[in-house]
């Protein structure tokens, strides 16, 4: 049995991340004795697959639903869930990629720019540019 504190310290977490993690359901409260709350060596595990769940780049509402499922007779949506993160990284770096090339445009029209005015300013202050035109982190 294990107090929250050592819960956190096995698994390289902190106190408030289990609690934050016992709030939004993807831990459980367990039962008071005597003022404490004691934690199993299940808690520990599930714990952990969260930990390397977020590692792997999957989102906490991602491994909610994993954690719902039966891995041995879910394959199917366990890879589904999978597919669709990966998805969502991939367009995350072509926004990346585009961020890069825009700020790259912007440092080359500056340096070679002959007026006094700074190309980057001029754009970000012309009211005619998109929105999708200007980085966005």
């Amino acid at each position: 049995m294990l107090t929250i504190g050592k819960l956190a310290k096995q698994a390289g977490v902190s106190s408030e991340t289990i609690r934050y993690y016992q709030r939004i359901g993807l831990l459980r409260i367990p039962e008071s004795t005597q003022a404490y709350r004691y934690y199993q060596a299940h808690d520990l595990e599930r714990l952990l697959f969260i930990k390397r769940a977020k590692q792997a780049g999957l989102q906490l509402n991602e491994i909610a639903e994993l954690l719902a499922l039966d891995g041995l007779q879910d394959k199917q949506r366990v890879r589904e869930v999978i597919k669709k993160r990966l998805h969502e990284i991939q367009h995350r770096i072509d926004e990346l990629e585009h961020l890069q090339h825009r700020l790259s445009t912007w440092i080359d029209e500056c340096e070679h720019s002959s007026t006094a005015c700074c190309p980057i300013l001029q754009a970000l202050n012309d009211p005619a540019v998109s929105s999708d035109q200007i980085p966005r982190l």
